[in-house]
């Protein structure tokens, strides 16, 4: 919990947009990197142009388990997080049983 407020702040000292925490992509993409352990795990490209992308720990990094973030990028580079959370699974390991 403590990890996802520190993003909430962080990103709430970037420019918003629509209501929603925004930023550059490379200031983003550093803090979920560097900050947070987190790596990108899968992307999509919306119908309206941006990247959708959700980014992962690869380890448990507390008693939340896995965090993850999920961003979404608009063509110009700003990019919003839409959801942060903890508990993260990867279900098509699960369902393989790998």
């Amino acid at each position: 919990m403590v990890r996802a407020l520190a993003f909430f702040m962080f990103l709430a000292t970037l420019p918003a947009t629509a209501q929603m925490l925004c930023g550059p992509r490379a200031d983003v993409l550093t803090n979920l990197t560097e900050g947070h352990g987190e790596y990108s795990a899968s992307m999509g490209l919306a119908s309206n142009g941006a990247v959708i992308e959700v980014f992962v720990s690869a380890i448990d990094r507390d008693v939340g388990g896995r965090s993850f973030t999920i961003v979404m990028t608009r063509p110009d580079g700003l990019s919003c997080l839409m959801a942060a959370g903890n508990n993260w699974e990867d279900l098509l390991i699960r369902m393989n049983g790998t």
